[in-house]
């Protein structure tokens, strides 16, 4: 991968890591909010009868889930951009073939090439 290539794919991830940065942050203003006003949004429709108690504990499943994902997603991109500043990006961590720059173009954030992924 040329010098260039890889530039592209850290000012991809910078932009990535600065939306989720903002969308982070728009979820800690709403919980905030929520929080302020004395309970969150599931306890209430559950004690109005809008959610049954399983419904909202499904729900709050899910929540944790989603912020399980971005928690993923945060460090995925904070581990891309340390394998650019360690020159070891672009490298599959099971078989350290180069992984192919239309890959990490679509998303940088890959630790693995085509074929190993395929193998599993």
């Amino acid at each position: 991968m040329t010098e260039d290539q890889i530039q592209q794919c850290k000012q991809k991830l910078l932009l990535i890591q600065k939306k989720h940065q903002e969308l982070e942050a728009s979820y800690a203003e709403e919980a905030r909010e929520k929080e302020e006003n004395g309970s969150t949004e599931l306890h209430n429709q559950a004690a109005h009868g809008r959610l049954s108690l399983m419904q909202a504990m499904e729900r709050q499943k899910t929540l944790l889930n989603e912020s399980r994902q971005r928690e993923m997603l945060a460090e995925k991109i904070e581990g891309g951009l340390r394998r650019i500043d360690n020159g070891s990006f672009g490298r599959c961590f099971y078989c350290e073939e180069a992984i192919g720059f239309s890959r990490l173009h679509t998303n940088p954030t890959h630790t693995r090439c085509k074929k190993c992924v395929n193998e599993q």
